[in-house]
């Protein structure tokens, strides 16, 4: 599907103040309710990144080819809207209605799509033409993606409502689709790599090619599904979770205070706890368990509550923490070399060294050590990553507005789309 439309030389799209857009909330209204005087919102290839349409009614509007970056959409009302090509990277479109509206092409990566209603919205390719310099028919190219495909990477779309959506060619990938309901859903030849399905309903979904590789399925509903040439590798189901924590024989309780005493002990009595390779997706109030010094390589987090918990001097190297909430958590001088942190909460978490004193009484600082760690659309938003090793590390697409990264070293670190608005860089290690 192609459209040649009159597009502003160079991509300079018109910049739309909240006012202007008001005003035109306000004739739309009068247009939707068959008013005299009023008028659809036809707001094609403008520019409305960072304002604001939550909880407004813009259904049947047109927004083709305009730039949402970072725009509100909360609550909002889109049935059968079109936002053919859009940019809408970061948008906040949560638990609002886009019931039949039109995504062919859009560029969605890092959207809030939370508790939305995207019942039969076409998610399908799309692209836009528009004539060269020399008179030819070309690409209009727009930032960050040069492809016709629907992007949602990385979006939050948990709890939405895609039945029938139509997907093909569609990218998925990690996004966090955590119990969407997607009945008879067409999506043939879709990236999901590295997406969170886990309980999701995809009864009567069409998955034939599909690209499943390191995506996470547990629990989810498959029935009447077609996966006809899908590929699964490294697909984290039920059964590959990890060990279950009955197996260790005593109570976590009685473990940890084992685990305290060789703590206060400096290690002379009591033993230290080791959970590498167990599945702690399910232990309850797990953030409120003294788990200062734990050991737990290769062990399973995913979507653990751990808001505020006390990881310091942990070992957790190659453990998965996908969609965890480890918002405000102390995780100083603890070690995550090739842990997995996509889409995880981490605003405000202190991950700053640990500071000690040595018997000649200089000081020794014991750093955070994320080398090679998955931080792919994470959110660091005013974290404390002062002095942290990032070396190797993924950052796409993650948010760190704010965050302190004095001293960071970010030698070999991918940083494609990462935000890093009002962060305190002085002396960051980039190469």
């Amino acid at each position: 599907m192609t459209r040649k439309e009159n597009i502003p030389e160079h991509d300079e799209l018109p910049l739309v103040t909240q006012d202007d857009l008001n005003d035109v909330v306000v004739l739309h209204t009068l247009y939707l309710r068959g008013v005299k005087g009023g008028a659809r919102a036809i707001m094609k290839f403008r520019d409305l990144s960072g304002l604001s349409l939550a909880g407004k009614d813009l259904s049947q509007a047109d927004f083709t080819g305009s730039r949402l970056v970072d725009a509100d959409l909360a609550h909002g009302i889109f049935v059968g809207t079109s936002f053919f090509a859009c940019d809408m990277r970061n948008a906040n479109l949560e638990r609002a209605n886009f019931s039949r509206a039109d995504f062919r092409g859009a560029f969605c990566a890092g959207v809030n799509l939370e508790g939305a209603d995207m019942a039969s919205a076409d998610l399908r390719s799309g692209k836009i033409m528009k004539t060269g310099d020399k008179g030819e028919i070309v690409d209009r190219k727009r930032p960050g993606d040069q492809s016709a495909k629907t992007i949602f990477r990385g979006a939050r779309m948990a709890q939405t409502n895609l039945s029938k959506v139509h997907a093909s060619h569609a990218d998925f990938s990690d996004a966090d689709l955590t119990g969407v309901v997607i009945h008879n859903g067409e999506f043939a030849e879709a990236n999901f790599h590295g997406a969170n399905l886990s309980d999701a309903d995809l009864t009567g979904c069409n998955l034939s090619k599909v690209n499943l590789d390191a995506s996470i399925i547990a629990g989810a509903v498959m029935d009447g599904v077609e996966l006809d040439g899908a590929s699964l590798a490294k697909a984290l189901t039920e059964k590959a979770m990890g060990e279950n924590i009955e197996k260790l024989g005593d109570t976590l309780e009685d473990l940890l205070q084992e685990h305290t005493l060789w703590v206060r002990t400096i290690g002379r009595d009591g033993r230290q706890l080791d959970l590498s390779g167990f599945d702690l997706r399910d232990i309850l109030n797990l953030k409120s368990y003294p788990l200062t010094a734990i050991k737990a390589v290769g062990a399973n987090f995913l979507s653990q509550d751990l808001r505020g918990a006390h990881l310091q001097s942990a070992q957790l190297d190659r453990s998965d923490f996908r969609d965890c909430n480890a918002r405000n958590a102390d995780l100083r001088g603890s070690s995550f070399k090739y842990a997995r942190f996509t889409r995880t909460d981490l605003r405000g978490a202190n991950l700053a060294p640990l500071v000690f004193e040595n018997p000649d009484n200089t000081k020794r600082l014991q750093r955070v050590n994320l080398s090679g760690a998955d931080l792919r659309y994470a959110d660091l938003r005013e974290a404390d990553l002062r002095d942290a090793i990032l070396m190797g590390a993924d950052l796409t697409g993650a948010d760190l507005e704010k965050a302190d990264l004095r001293r960071a070293d970010l030698t070999g670190a991918l940083m494609d789309d990462m935000a890093l608005s009002l962060a305190k860089t002085d002396d960051t290690i980039v190469d």
